[in-house]
């Protein structure tokens, strides 16, 4: 489940990594019953202090650490709960914007555990892989203690193990089709999952939306007495441009407008992320009371954001870029971003996807952007064969613009080596995409810099 560096496996992680592994995969099962019950047995740690809670389709991580870092500008102390991981288990519960040190996260864990087996004995299905690092989160967040805790959901929303926080703050990111098999086939059925972490009094920060959804999110706001913002309409992107290594951003808050705003990160899909997470932070401060957030801070806390596997550059001479994009949404936000912040005279696109997915969306999405596609697997149970997979390649792309490599690494060898073959000096581009699975394994074999 982690990916180690350097091929140095932690003690603690691996022990802790095992143990977790036991839980998972499992049956999903519409209910909090057992959540709720382990939080009972652990004195409910997760009423210790308020929480930002964030669902949607694409976004939530990118989201969800840019809410954590501008309320560290602010001075307040954060616990940050994201899934998935890309390289260690630990990235998943944060403090103060950093994962817990392995010995502290099995710490948590040894503390948790046996709760967590006798809720085992109580239900007919034990406590979930998900479920027990929830509830290890919210008790490392109240053992810090933290100040406000930045939540993202797992899966949905109404049924899923961090819909105990009943937070102040809603945030819900563009919906769209994925999980159909689970959260419902059509984008109004999801939004309506989605919508169930929605409370009385509740404020609901809302990206952009398909009118279905949007209609969905209204009618839950109605129906428990919260209220809603939304991108586009109480606060928003008033201008972007593209900049050295980023974009240069206008943001117009809840509160007031946030001129030259650097933000580190590719795609008018991030420029979206920043400025939900801008109006999630004054909704949670009572900004517009108040009065605006000091700019330098707001400044400062988005410069600083950084949201590994997310159009991330790993290396240079070629560009080599991983995307964590797993459904086509999420692929035409990439395909955007790379058109809008890159030029490539021939990118490569390595690509391995879980059987889940909607491969073929994925591939149209990218298809207009990208010269062609090297087929591979990651190291899920869940992968969606090399045959398979290169099936609907070739259908998407034509046979001549498809390569088929079984191994993630050859298949970066050989995409890195299509790319240099056609493009001039400093032109060649390679991006690795398809799944979170995917791109963490690929970060693992390229060993970049930094966090």
């Amino acid at each position: 489940m982690s990916f180690h560096p350097g091929g140095d496996v932690d003690p603690d992680i691996a022990r802790v990594d095992k143990a977790l592994e036991a839980r998972y995969p499992t049956r999903m099962v519409p209910d909090l019953d057992r959540i709720v019950d382990l939080l009972d047995l652990l004195g409910d740690p997760h009423r210790a202090y308020p929480s930002i809670h964030l669902t949607g389709t694409n976004g939530k991580t990118s989201t969800a650490r840019m809410v954590d870092g501008l309320l560290r500008e602010l001075g307040v102390r954060t616990g940050r709960h994201t899934s998935p991981h890309l390289e260690s288990v630990t990235e998943r519960i944060c403090i103060d914007g950093e994962p817990l040190p392995p010995a502290r996260f099995a710490a948590v864990y040894d503390e948790v555990a046996p709760f967590a087996e006798l809720v085992d004995g109580r239900h007919p299905d034990r406590v979930t892989f998900f479920e027990l690092l929830t509830a290890m989160g919210f008790a490392a967040f109240a053992d810090a203690p933290v100040d406000v805790a930045v939540v993202e959901v797992g899966l949905g929303g109404r049924w899923d193990a961090t819909n105990v926080v009943q937070a102040p703050v809603a945030v819900v990111t563009p919906i769209s089709l994925d999980h159909v098999g689970i959260l419902g086939s059509t984008i109004g059925e999801i939004a309506a999952e989605k919508a169930g972490i929605i409370y009385p009094g509740a404020t609901v920060v809302s990206a952009p939306q398909p009118e279905s959804a949007g209609v969905v999110l209204a009618a839950r706001v109605a129906e428990v007495g919260a209220s809603i913002v939304r991108e586009g309409i109480d606060f928003g992107v008033r201008s972007r441009s593209v900049a050295v290594g980023g974009q240069l951003l206008e943001l117009q808050g809840l509160a007031g407008s946030y001129p030259e705003v650097f933000l580190p990160l590719y795609g008018e899909h991030q420029a979206s992320n920043a400025a939900c997470a801008l109006a999630a932070v004054e909704a949670f401060v009572g900004a517009t009371e108040r009065g605006p957030l000091d700019a330098e801070g707001v400044r400062a806390a988005f410069a600083a954001v950084r949201s590994p596997g997310r159009l991330e550059i790993l290396r240079r001479s070629p560009t080599v870029l991983i995307d964590g994009a797993h459904n086509p949404a999420g692929a035409a936000a990439l395909a955007a971003a790379l058109d809008d912040a890159f030029t490539f005279d021939r990118l490569v696109a390595v690509i391995a996807v879980l059987d889940d997915k909607d491969a073929a969306g994925l591939l149209e999405e990218l298809e207009p952007v990208v010269s062609s596609v090297v087929v591979t697997t990651n190291s899920s149970p869940r992968a969606m064969s090399v045959e398979v997979l290169a099936g609907t390649a070739r259908e998407v792309f034509g046979e001549d613009r498809v390569e088929v490599s079984a191994r993630l690494d050859d298949a970066i060898d050989l995409a890195v080596a299509g790319a240099e073959s056609q493009a001039a000096i400093g032109g060649a581009g390679v991006i690795i995409t398809g799944s979170i699975v995917t791109v963490g394994e690929a970060r693992h074999l390229l060993h970049p810099a930094g966090p």
